[in-house]
């Protein structure tokens, strides 16, 4: 079989379409990789790119990229081709093209590998058209202390699994081709699990799957290529745990406006009910009105977005005294996020009684790129 090398990928010299590219052609002189077990794998062609309406895999690690030029536009469609060719074989159980351990890509564990890019992808003459005008940073919130470490990068790669060698290994898979076209700016490592590190049952209100495609989904109607794709918005919060514990459970529960033990809103008894924001005992609210489900809770149909939270627990940096650097990665889909996120961000940070114990210090937006057809590549259309 003819094989085309990285650098003809990545100065456009063929498209994957020439390469003759499908969820089997891939993978091409594996010999080493068998195919995982049925149940494991996602999909990675189709209307929509894995991992984004996927049910929640346990690990997950956001990689953010800046390119050397953000104005050379070829060199971005050849980095898009090549994660395609790799992604479209890890997620499978197969090796990337260039693999040096194969023997490590066997089980893929629900692995999804999704790409989106930051405002600055779209700085070329050909591209600048073509950036969603939603696609800009969020504007500045008055809680936030948002650290340059965790901004705004070019592009972002979402891969997320269920095994954290299986993770390890398709992040580099990621990175290892495109060092001499990005620079890593950062690595976002989280944990998913049906509580945050408060103890809180996490991710409870989302949309109904019923309105993925009014709500999640792009239609393409302000920018055709992006039909099928979504946005991401990205925030790095900080939760001071060694304050937290030092408040009583009651108070922790009116600050939530749930409780801890199963989630149930004040006003009810499962995680489910909805909450009943007008109920009082004794003429004093049941659910504060400046509690964190009363000032997130939707005012409108829009105001309505994908919720996917992950923790994240680290070494503390030194010398201050706290026993962990840990917080939630937030990461927030939906079609528009100027008037479904904005508005219940602003909410918040107005007032929102867990603001106490909670900082954001990272924050950036990328356009989700709509997932590849068999035989085409990630960002296909945008190139059109």
């Amino acid at each position: 079989m003819t094989r085309f090398s990285r650098r003809t990928l990545l100065t456009g010299g063929v498209g994957l379409a020439g390469l003759g590219v499908g969820a089997a052609a891939v993978g091409v002189g594996h010999e080493l990789s068998e195919p995982s077990a049925a149940g494991s794998t996602l999909p990675f062609f189709g209307d929509h790119q894995s991992g984004i309406v996927t049910p929640m895999q346990t690990h997950v690690d956001f990689v953010g990229l800046d390119l050397l030029d953000p104005a050379d536009h070829a060199a971005l469609q050849g980095i898009l081709r090549m994660w395609t060719q790799d992604a479209a074989n890890l997620t499978q159980g197969q090796s990337g093209y260039s693999d040096t351990e194969p023997e490590l890509a066997v089980d893929p564990a629900r692995l999804s590998i999704a790409v989106g890019l930051g405002p600055r992808a779209f700085a070329s003459a050909a591209l600048a058209a073509k950036r969603p005008s939603w696609c800009a940073p969020l504007p500045a919130f008055t809680i936030d202390r948002l650290q340059e470490r965790w901004g705004q990068t070019d592009v972002v790669v979402a891969v997320a699994c269920d095994d954290p060698m299986t993770l390890a290994h398709a992040v580099r898979m990621v990175i290892a081709p495109v060092r001499r076209r990005t620079r890593v700016r950062w690595m976002q490592q989280g944990f998913h699990h049906k509580r945050n590190l408060f103890g809180q049952v996490d991710g409870t209100v989302q949309p109904d799957e019923g309105r993925y495609d009014d709500l999640v989904w792009d239609d393409g109607s302000e920018r055709s290529w992006m039909a099928g794709g979504t946005s991401l918005v990205l925030r790095r919060i900080a939760m001071n745990m060694d304050t937290w514990e030092a408040v009583d459970r009651p108070s922790r529960e009116l600050s939530l406006g749930r409780t801890l033990d199963n989630g149930a809103p004040l006003t009810g008894s499962v995680e489910t009910d909805d909450p009943v924001f007008t109920a009082t005992k004794g003429g004093i609210s049941v659910i504060p009105e400046s509690s964190h489900i009363a000032r997130a809770h939707q005012r409108s149909d829009r105001e309505q977005f994908l919720r996917r939270p992950y923790s994240y627990d680290l070494s503390p940096a030194g010398g201050d005294g706290d026993t962990s650097d840990s917080g939630l990665i937030f990461a927030a889909y939906q079609r528009d996020p100027v008037a479904q996120y904005v508005p219940v961000q602003q909410r918040l940070a107005d007032h929102d009684d867990l603001n106490e114990w909670t900082t954001p210090i990272g924050s950036a937006v990328y356009a989700m790129l709509p997932g590849a057809r068999d035989g085409s590549y990630l960002g296909a259309p945008l190139f059109e």
